[in-house]
């Protein structure tokens, strides 16, 4: 296993990612830390970088450096944003950043940021058809994608900083945003090709402001599950109250929003008024957070090159395994498992009429119904719930993350009592929704059931329904014994009858 560390110095913040890298093409953070540095500040009045600046990076960069070697990590990729590319001393400013830190800063191009930011997102969410709003201290990055690939980008030379110290003087908070508003706007009548996306495009945003704003909604709405990866902002109620919440915001001051740090608060006006402008402009309904970015596309082509060509097909197997690797279980069982469930799924199809979709959450149900055992082996399955809840696993929903938290919470003996607080997560779902979370967490238990020993023994499952009875038929290996793998399902019956009102008989 190898440890790299990527360094990301944007206009406003630095910050450095740890990760393990995995063999398989399997990536996991393991530490990350980030400051305030405001490199570009005043940049664009004089053209320099002030001296002020460079020494609070350099700074930083030495806390990064000692945060690296206490890792023992064994490369570091440091990346400074393509917004200094035309600082008139660019040039001594990166020699005396290595002279000073020992690191190496690459200026990126627009068009490799853009790259990376987009790699971040189509292999961490299953949308391919997409057009991603990157807001950034002295850039916003615009990208369409279609079937993951992209069609067409373009960086306009303002952000959230420089937006900010452009508007400072406006002392009224709705002159202020009304004036940043009409002037993002005359910047993105410049782009030709803002007309081309379909209806059936979803917009992706990314950015620490695009995430806070994320968290603030989360906040608005007592949201249960935190996690703002794959979250939904609604950009035509929830917004418009954060909007007119934060434009008053005196900027001219310490800013303090709870839960917000004060360098990303005092920007949060500014970027509010961005995306209304863009909002406005592309008449954008919702906005998909993606907290997969720019280091997390650098992780993915460098754990998976493949992915600088062609992003990663399977985004929830890629990801189940990266946490089954993570957590050192066993990929055959999770696997075996998931090939009884479906079967069972299958089976019992006519019984349960559940969408398409809900497959991909028996898979993940399946495949990790046994994760919490890396915390402790005993009551397992609430540690399996807690997991996957908390885990942004890729390529569900959020919803559909819960689904099957809940399902393999339940994996153990069936109790929901058994799930600490619970109850707080249930306003998601439907009540369809939870009647199909208790029929699919007993498909699971029996299909764990089947494979009791772990090695295998049941490999087919048919199934006939007759009036009011269930029967399974299973096949095992030449000269395996299944009894316990019987025995075991058979401990199911009762719950079996109560979520399909049939009874089962197992062969």
């Amino acid at each position: 296993m190898e440890k790299i560390s990527i360094i990301d110095i944007g206009s406003n913040i630095a910050r450095i990612v740890i990760a393990n890298i995995m063999d398989g093409g399997y990536f996991n953070v393991i530490d990350e830390l980030k400051e305030s540095v405001q490199i570009t500040k005043g940049l664009e009045t004089d053209g320099i970088l002030h001296e002020s600046r460079i020494e609070q990076l350099i700074v930083t960069l030495n806390s990064f450096k000692a945060l690296s070697d206490s890792h023992q990590v064994n490369k570091t990729f440091a990346y400074i944003t393509s917004a200094i590319s035309d600082a008139r001393n660019k040039k001594t400013f990166l020699e005396t950043v290595l002279t000073r830190s020992g690191i190496k800063l690459t200026i990126l191009s627009q068009e490799e940021e853009c790259e990376y930011v987009h790699n971040g997102v189509v292999n961490s969410l299953d949308i391919p058809k997409g057009f991603i709003i990157d807001i950034g201290g002295s850039t916003i990055k615009l990208i369409h994608y279609n079937r993951k690939q992209i069609v067409n980008h373009s960086t306009l030379p303002i952000g959230c900083v420089s937006l900010t110290e452009k508007f400072m003087h406006i002392k009224d908070p709705n002159e202020r945003s009304s004036q940043i508003e009409q002037y993002v706007t005359s910047e993105l009548d410049k782009i030709e090709w803002l007309s081309t996306f379909t209806d059936e495009t979803t917009f992706v945003g990314v950015g620490g402001s695009i995430r806070n704003l994320g968290k603030i909604s989360r906040k608005f709405k007592h949201y249960p599950i935190n996690s703002n990866h794959n979250y939904r902002l609604d950009l035509v109620d929830d917004f418009e109250n954060i909007y007119n919440t934060l434009k008053a915001i005196d900027i001219t001051g310490p800013a303090r929003i709870k839960g917000i740090s004060a360098s990303r608060a005092e920007l949060l006006p500014a970027a509010t008024s961005c995306i209304k402008a863009i909002k406005e402009k592309l008449d954008i309904k919702e906005l998909v957070i993606s907290c997969c970015g720019f280091r997390e596309g650098k992780l993915f082509r460098y754990a998976v090159p493949s992915t600088a060509e062609k992003p990663i097909q399977d985004i929830l197997g890629h990801s189940i395994f990266t946490m089954l690797n993570v957590c050192n279980l066993y990929p055959q069982h999770s696997l075996h498992v998931y090939d009884l469930a479906s079967q069972l799924y299958r089976n019992l199809k006519v019984l349960h009429k559940f969408p398409k979709n809900y497959l991909k959450v028996m898979r993940a149900a399946s495949q990790l119904h046994d994760i919490g055992c890396a915390y402790n082996y005993y009551n397992h399955s609430a540690h399996s719930f807690y997991y996957i809840l908390n885990s942004s696993l890729f390529g569900l929903t959020h919803k559909e993350i819960l689904m099957a938290a809940i399902i393999a919470g339940l994996h153990g003996n069936g109790s929901a009592n058994d799930i600490p607080n619970l109850q707080q997560y249930l306003s998601l779902l439907t009540q369809e929704e939870l009647v199909a979370v208790k029929k699919m967490s007993v498909i699971l238990r029996i299909a764990e059931s089947f494979d009791r020993s772990m090695s295998g023994v049941i490999t087919e499952i048919t199934c006939d329904i007759l009036g009011d009875s269930v029967i399974l038929k299973t096949e095992a290996r030449e000269g395996a014994d299944k009894s316990l793998e019987i025995r075991d399902a058979s401990q199911v019956i009762f719950d079996f009858k109560n979520v399909f009102g049939k009874s089962l008989n197992i062969l």
